[in-house]
């Protein structure tokens, strides 16, 4: 049986991705920063499917060298998906840049070492916004510009790890194997497999719900839905045609939060507000509030975002838009 270390699995997408590994028959050993966390992984995977004693977990730091080159023993892929995000603009930027970075060419150089086939990395959309100051066409070939003014600091981390990413495959010696495949979502809702509301996608449906976001800022992009991310990482891992390319994984068009708040309204979530927030007030409180801050780069914006390579590449079709946000809506109301 194929083994994969999932780094990170402890979080949304992370727990996402083993799951969809034990269902297609893959081992999975999962990377967490404290083993305390396992017993409540493995209970929370195990509401889905019977591990059958092929999940296993080490502990590992994206800023410590301690304990990866013994993790990606026995290990022929890696999905790296570990990656520090708060909504929230830190007051110091490499808080995020610096895990995503060094992480990144820690799980590299291990995964290198110990003759690892492919690493699929999760990256973000945030990775492909151009200068972030006007609505964009988005697609394989595009980059953020990290110098811009609107460019949050977790997309400066997005960004520059997948780009040292790239720059290390580039310069391996000739005739050596790693291969890396990115796949590159949207903002991440769906279903949590944990419970945990704390993140930024589940806390965000959260107060949406309770009627604690009275205003909703005018920006649009491809939303993504864990499940789907899941899967393509998966599919990703021995996909011939995807080695060494980029995929964008969500629906087909652009989606608003005011769209997504109508669907929630429609089907009686009451306490939803549909009210779009001004541009100008918005880019104004930013100034002042880090929540804000993040979001520059996407107020009074459309982003759309290329996903037919995906589609073509995996034989593969995203789930209805409306499908996601009302599951992510039943999860959040069970989880509270």
């Amino acid at each position: 049986m194929k083994k994969v270390l999932v780094t990170g699995i402890s979080g949304y997408i992370g727990a996402h991705c083993a799951l969809e590994l034990l269902k297609q028959g893959y081992a999975v050993k999962g990377s967490v920063r404290s083993l305390s966390k396992t017993e409540k992984i493995l209970a929370d995977i195990s509401k889905h499917i019977d591990p059958n004693g092929n999940l296993e977990f080490c502990a590992l730091d994206l800023l410590k060298d301690d304990g990866w080159d013994e993790a990606m023993k026995g290990c022929e892929y890696v999905l790296h998906v570990a990656s520090p995000f708060i909504n929230k603009e830190p007051k110091d930027e490499s808080l995020y840049i610096k895990p995503a970075v060094e992480g990144t060419q820690r799980a590299l150089k291990a995964a290198k070492k110990a003759g690892v086939k492919r690493m699929v990395l999760t990256s973000s959309m945030v990775s492909m916004l151009g200068d972030a100051d006007k609505s964009a066409a988005l697609n394989q070939s595009t980059w953020t510009n990290v110098s811009s003014k609107n460019v949050s600091a977790y997309a400066k981390s997005k960004t520059l790890a997948e780009k040292s990413a790239w720059k290390f495959i580039e310069d391996q010696e000739k005739g050596t194997s790693l291969e890396l495949t990115v796949v590159n979502p949207g903002p991440v809702f769906g279903p949590t497999l944990s419970g945990d509301l704390s993140g930024a996608s589940m806390g965000m449906f959260r107060d949406l719900i309770l009627g604690k976001m009275p205003m909703l800022p005018q920006a649009a992009i491809n939303m993504s839905d864990v499940r789907d991310i899941a899967k393509i990482h998966v599919l990703a891992l021995e996909n011939k045609e995807a080695s060494g390319k980029r995929f964008i994984v969500g629906t087909e068009k652009a989606y608003s939060f005011q769209e997504m708040a109508q669907i929630l309204k429609s089907n009686g979530y009451e306490k939803v507000s549909t009210k779009v927030a001004p541009n100008f007030l918005l880019m104004l409180m930013s100034n002042f509030n880090r929540d804000l801050k993040s979001m520059r780069g996407f107020i009074g914006k459309t982003y759309q975002a290329d996903v037919s390579p995906a589609m073509k590449t995996f034989d593969w079709k995203p789930y209805a838009f409306e499908t996601t946000v009302l599951d992510t809506a039943i999860s959040v109301k069970e989880s509270m």
